[in-house]
């Protein structure tokens, strides 16, 4: 009986942890979304809502200045979670949308690479400097515009 009962507890320790190494996060199942939309843009569009290309809620998006530290998008954003990464040059996109206080849509990377990328400028509502907010509450029409198959959304 105790050789079937450690079996059982194997089996179900190794389904766990399967399970979790393959469950991806809410940020990135979002990000994903977030392409897909982006990327099927219809050609004739030429502005948008944010919201328009966001399936999913959030209240806030951040868009951090390239070579912002990491110390200082957590402090912003207002906690740390997985592993982020610093931009290393410009035109990367770094952004990050919150909802309820919670990260849940992270971006980053180059739009040559990713097929798109999202800037916009705002009156800085944080204290730090290398940031720009926007609020679900905001103007979020941004203007579509292609370049070598690569979509942007510009809202200045």
């Amino acid at each position: 009986m105790t050789k079937k009962v450690v079996k059982i507890a194997i089996v179900i320790l190794f389904t766990f942890l399967l399970i979790n190494v393959f469950k991806k996060d809410v940020w990135e199942v979002n990000a994903k979304l977030l392409k897909q939309e982006v990327l099927n843009i219809g050609e004739s569009e030429e502005s948008l809502k944010l919201s328009d290309v966001t399936p999913f809620k959030w209240d806030i998006v951040y868009s951090f200045d390239p070579y912002t530290s990491k110390d200082t998008i957590y402090k912003t954003v207002g906690y740390m979670w997985d592993n982020i990464s610093e931009t290393v040059s410009e035109g990367m996109n770094q952004l990050v949308f919150i909802n309820d206080e919670k990260v849940v849509c992270y971006v980053y990377g180059y739009p040559e690479n990713n097929g798109y990328g999202i800037y916009f400028n705002s009156e800085n509502h944080t204290e730090l400097i290398s940031a720009s907010m926007l609020s679900s509450e905001d103007d979020l029409t941004f203007q579509v515009e292609r370049k070598n198959s690569i979509i942007f959304l510009i809202n200045n």
